[in-house]
């Protein structure tokens, strides 16, 4: 017999559990057993089934606190809908703003508070392109100050490179918001170097987008990667935007990996603490290829960190 969770005020989201649950009333269950109380609705290869979900949150008083667009595709081969609403071809803007206003629906009917928008792709090939060649090198060379220099100036190039999409995804979500104005929306950066939002466009979509109530949601295993790089970090991302945070996705990083287990990492949890706002979503997020003994570790090292 395994020791219940402990009970904790955070979420805990179904990206954790892989493959390994395929209905949602069974993530549930498992949820409970380790003592959360809130979940998140993540992306996964395999999305769960619904069946059971009524029934399961009567239950246990299971909350789902936030969705993340797209947790209801299958995430293999399928742009994401950030990517989407901010593409250069009209078409694909409009499948994309039909995938968020689904799931919107979708966490209306479930008493879900937030969306989750993750990071998008800058449409340009060859940044894409020598993106990737950036990380090769990386893995090669390993990283060092001329590499840094030119990170940063690929970093700035990718921001002027993208800043028609930036427009179209402002459009988009406030397009958004014009049809579902009680929908709370928050955008959330991604990893990678060819990252539409990036530092720079993040603010410019948040100011543009602040009297529709567009928040931000920071995820601490992204942003360390990209301070891994050279790029603005931690401190400065949550400096910046730390008051209009809705939530944070917690896992630890180190080097070149994230979605780790907490405490096992090099995130400085302390400095985050600081910024998190009191009723910001609080999501444990760690790579499905940990299991129970790893998420509840990371609950505890939480706690002991004053979470």
């Amino acid at each position: 017999m395994t020791a219940p969770g402990i009970p904790n005020e955070f979420a805990l989201s179904t990206t954790c559990f892989g493959t390994r649950l395929s209905s949602i009333q069974d993530q549930i269950f498992a949820a409970v057993g380790m003592g959360f109380r809130r979940i998140e609705l993540g992306l996964s290869e395999a999305p769960p089934t619904m069946d059971g979900l009524e029934d399961s949150r009567r239950e246990t008083g299971m909350c789902i606190g936030s969705l993340v667009a797209g947790c209801r595709d299958a995430v293999n081969g399928t742009p994401l809908p950030a990517t989407q609403l901010a593409s250069l071809d009209p078409d694909e803007r409009e499948r994309g703003l039909n995938s968020v206003r689904r799931h919107v629906r979708l966490a209306q009917s479930w008493g879900c508070t937030t969306v989750v928008i993750r990071g998008s792709s800058v449409a340009d090939a060859k940044l894409r392109a020598e993106s990737r060649a950036f990380d090769q090198r990386i893995e090669d060379e390993g990283m060092s100050p001329e590499l840094k220099e030119e990170l940063h100036a690929f970093a700035r190039k990718v921001q002027k490179a993208g800043a028609k999409q930036v427009e179209h995804l402002c459009r988009s979500l406030f397009t958004l918001h014009q049809e579902v104005p009680d929908a709370r929306i928050a955008i959330e950066p991604g990893a990678a170097l060819h990252d539409l939002l990036g530092f720079d466009a993040m603010g410019w979509v948040l100011d543009d987008l602040e009297a529709q109530g567009v928040t931000y949601w920071h995820d601490v295993g992204h942003i360390h990667l990209r301070e891994e790089l050279g790029l603005p970090g931690q401190g400065e991302w949550l400096d910046a935007f730390g008051k209009r945070m809705a939530g944070v996705h917690l896992q630890d990083a180190a080097d070149d990996q994230a979605e780790m287990p907490i405490g096992l990492g090099a995130v400085d949890f302390k400095l985050l603490r600081e910024y998190v706002p009191a009723d910001a979503e609080r999501v444990v997020e760690i790579s499905p290829r940990h299991g129970r003994a790893e998420i509840l570790s990371s609950v505890q090292s939480l706690v002991d960190l004053g979470f």
